[in-house]
């Protein structure tokens, strides 16, 4: 294949791109699906074009709200960013980003699956992996699966740099032959979770298979833990967040460490699970050269990604969009829920489309249990709206509160019509939360995250 390959490729692509956009498809993939048949090495011929070389973000749980905080970081910099913003994260989204972007510098958040033909591809000067979760068993299979392609990710020599979460033992056990490996993790424990939750994942140590012992626990398998058997241990972080204040919705406040200072940072972006997400960038804009002051800066101006905290307003009421896709996602919205006051208005919205999981199982392990004495009312919809009914019944809302809609134009109206005046929390599944935003932007009420 030559560079002309790739310019003929490239032209037949945008040409899918624009008739994908003219039928109101976002055209976010496809272009880089038409490009990649056309060119199988055109992600490595485009990336080699950028100056500042690239950057890669995978994780289960947060990569697009990381990536979002590290563009605001990189952009603050300086760096003009190729960057795949509307979260087209597998090879077709990264190949259609670089086929239009105009910048200097890569940053491109990937799906967990791909990162080994990604990373191989571009060879970045840093490689962001956050977190090891199970999500979507039905298409990727356990935990280990991915975590053995990661592992090889890492031997393989082209990930550049890796900034890893020292938390998440999966993760920060990817780091033990990489001397220079940035590690990152919270040094509070004043946020720690009495006890390890159910929906916890990565329980045994990769090296000798024992269970671990847990000191303290933040966020599913998150937290200080230590083999018992090898020693092996949560290593210390080189970035870190201490003295934390979580203010619920309202965001937080903590104190950032790098290994060349301390900064105080008021963070817009509600909790303990958006912390992960902006140490995860901050470790990545440091490994990329930023200094403190700025990266402190980014994170204080740093906003949700669609669908993820974003807030809209719709019938008279304040709708935040919490995306939640597996337990480890769920609870960390549900434990930030629990912390407000007053009672709850929900919508709740499950589906079972092939980018969610076929398989719903996985709401019996989220603890919707935190709740149940606090939701005043809840409407159910999509494609499995009375599955997530029967779930908050378990979990002990009363059934006079659970209302069922499958139809989300109905369930929405419904649902804003009963926190009027207030606020509603829509708790959408992947599939759901892009349906309900295309709902919202037809209404005028969000902004096309596509444009």
């Amino acid at each position: 294949m030559s560079p002309l390959r790739t310019t003929i490729a490239g032209g037949a692509a945008r040409a899918a791109g624009g008739l994908s956009r003219l039928a109101g498809r976002g055209g976010t993939s496809l272009p880089g699906k038409v490009l990649l048949r056309g060119d199988p090495r055109a992600i490595e011929r485009l990336g080699a074009r950028l100056a500042h070389g690239s950057a890669v973000i995978s994780a289960t749980n947060g990569k697009t709200t990381t990536a979002a905080l590290a563009a605001g970081i990189l952009e603050r910099h300086g760096e003009r960013l190729v960057h795949n913003r509307a979260g087209a994260n597998m090879a077709g989204g990264v190949a259609a980003a670089l086929l239009h972007g105009d910048g200097e510098l890569g940053l491109f958040e990937v799906d967990e699956f791909w990162l080994d033909q990604v990373v191989g591809a571009l060879r970045p000067r840093a490689t962001l992996l956050g977190n090891l979760f199970r999500d979507q068993l039905d298409r990727y299979g356990e935990l280990e699966t991915i975590a053995d392609r990661w592992a090889a990710v890492a031997a393989g020599g082209a990930a550049g740099r890796l900034v890893l979460n020292a938390d998440d033992p999966s993760v920060a056990d990817l780091g033990r032959d990489h001397a220079d490996a940035l590690l990152y993790g919270i040094e509070d424990d004043s946020v720690a979770l009495a006890e390890m939750q159910h929906a916890s994942d990565a329980t045994h140590c990769r090296r000798c298979g024992a269970p671990y012992d847990y000191e303290v626990h933040h966020l599913g398998h998150l937290g200080r833990y230590r083999c018992p058997r090898c020693g092996a241990r949560r290593p210390d972080p080189h970035v870190r967040a201490s003295a934390i204040e979580l203010h619920g919705f309202d965001g937080s406040r903590f104190t950032l460490g790098l290994p060349d200072g301390e900064a105080e940072v008021a963070f817009p972006l509600p909790g303990l699970y958006n912390l992960y997400n902006a140490l995860g960038a901050a470790a990545l804009a440091h490994a990329l050269g930023v200094p403190l002051a700025t990266i402190a800066a980014g994170l204080e101006e740093g906003q949700a990604a669609f669908g993820r905290g974003e807030r809209v307003a719709v019938a008279g009421a304040e709708a935040l969009i919490l995306l939640v896709k597996n337990p480890a996602g769920a609870n960390g919205v549900l434990q930030t829920l629990a912390r407000e006051a007053g009672p709850l208005r929900l919508l709740a919205v499950l589906n079972d489309q092939i980018a969610d999981g076929r398989d719903v199982s996985w709401i019996w392990d989220a603890d919707f249990d935190l709740l149940a004495g606090r939701v005043a009312q809840v409407t159910c919809s999509g494609t499995r709206a009375p599955e997530m009914a029967l779930r908050l019944k378990y979990a002990g809302v009363p059934v006079e509160r659970i209302a069922v809609e499958p139809d989300l134009a109905r369930a929405l109206d419904a649902a804003a019509a009963g926190a009027a005046g207030g606020r509603l929390y829509a708790l959408p599944t992947y599939t759901a939360m892009l349906a309900l935003r295309e709902l919202l932007v037809a209404r005028g009420a969000a902004e096309d995250s596509f444009a």
